[in-house]
């Protein structure tokens, strides 16, 4: 199968090929998905478990990219829940080739149904941001409606869904970012829009919650808009930030069937759209992810989504982002195939 493979850590977005490599085996409780979308985020590239086993062993050369959608193709012994030829989409595992490939193995619990009326692309990019701004609303932050809710880089991939989702639970929702963000992060949901560059983030005043993708200054400046007992929630690593009288949650994203099934829901229903920036066939992302590339902005760090990918445990350890520089959040590449919606006979 087609695979793009990463084999040099100190090389980044600059080392990855398109090789040809083995086709993945269902082991037990696993199943092989035949990808049909996938993302994929640079930080990848910084990650231990891109390189090495949970055992710390050299594991390259590795397949990156760890969310999907795609076709069901294999079982594995036991496996339950799923069948050949369902249409899927979820997280892989981090210590596992990934989903920039044709084909991928993963866990069938960490794969939710894909309903037919739902784009694979837009299931791929459904995954790590709908899964992260749930978990960071609803289970971290304990957001419900009536209160009010800060939205670190509101117009990027996370913080659009995140808007999204606090609008619609009954929040009052107030964005973050750079001046050029301000329509976006509005048409995904924000109320109010602080410009970090030119605004004061201080004269915010008091929230119940920040959902914090910057971290950095920001983060600390953000623990003192927030209201006595309210919630600082990132996903950028331990910070000393801290609200007074509340608290500061760090959490990494885990999969979660029923939470996937609720955002496709709302994706369905069109109560929620995704923010997909950059899409490449499989055979292009390569040369999409190189550094030189003189069509991106300084800012603009693509995600990438192939129709081939997966969902990581993060319960297995945590893995954290390094720091973006202020006001950045990377956007992924999206990497599609061109199977027509194929689907196998499995009469």
């Amino acid at each position: 199968m087609k695979a793009i493979v990463v084999t040099d850590q100190a090389a980044g977005t600059a080392g990855v090929k398109l090789l040809q490599r083995p086709e993945p085996q269902a082991a037990i409780n696993d199943v092989v998905v035949q990808i049909h979308a996938s993302g994929f985020t640079g930080d990848e590239l910084t990650w231990p478990s891109t390189w090495t086993d949970r055992g710390g062993r050299d594991r390259t050369p590795s397949i990156p990219g760890h969310e999907l959608a795609g076709v069901v193709t294999a079982l594995g012994y036991g496996t339950t829940g799923l069948s050949i030829g369902q249409r899927v989409f979820g997280l892989t595992d981090w210590y596992r080739d990934g989903t920039l490939a044709e084909y991928v193995a993963v866990e069938a619990r960490n794969l939710t149904p894909l309903p037919g009326d739902v784009d694979f692309t837009v299931g791929a990019a459904l995954v790590m941001p709908g899964l992260t701004a749930w978990q960071g609303l609803f289970e971290h932050g304990r957001l419900h409606a009536g209160q009010s809710v800060l939205v670190h880089g509101a117009a990027g991939v996370v913080g659009s869904m995140a808007s999204q989702l606090a609008r619609e639970a009954g929040a009052y929702v107030i964005g973050t970012g750079r001046a050029g963000g301000r329509q976006t992060a509005l048409d995904f949901g924000a109320q109010e829009f602080v410009d970090l560059d030119n605004d004061a983030l201080e004269d915010v005043g008091g929230v119940d919650l920040v959902f914090d993708v910057l971290g950095g200054d920001i983060a600390k400046r953000s623990a003192g808009v927030i209201r006595a007992g309210g919630t600082l929630v990132t996903i950028t690593g331990p910070t000393e930030a801290r609200p007074a009288g509340g608290l500061t949650i760090d959490f990494v994203v885990v999969p979660d069937r029923a939470q996937l099934s609720e955002v496709v829901q709302r994706v369905r229903h069109g109560r929620l759209r995704t923010n997909i920036g950059k899409v490449a066939a499989l055979d292009d992302a390569v040369a999409r992810l190189q550094p030189d590339r003189t069509d991106q902005g300084k800012d603009d760090h693509p995600r990438s989504s192939v129709r081939t990918r997966g969902l990581p445990n993060a319960y297995e350890g945590a893995v954290h982002a390094p720091k973006e520089s202020l006001y950045v959040e990377k956007e992924s590449l999206y990497v599609e195939h061109d199977y027509a919606d194929r689907f196998l006979s499995h009469a």
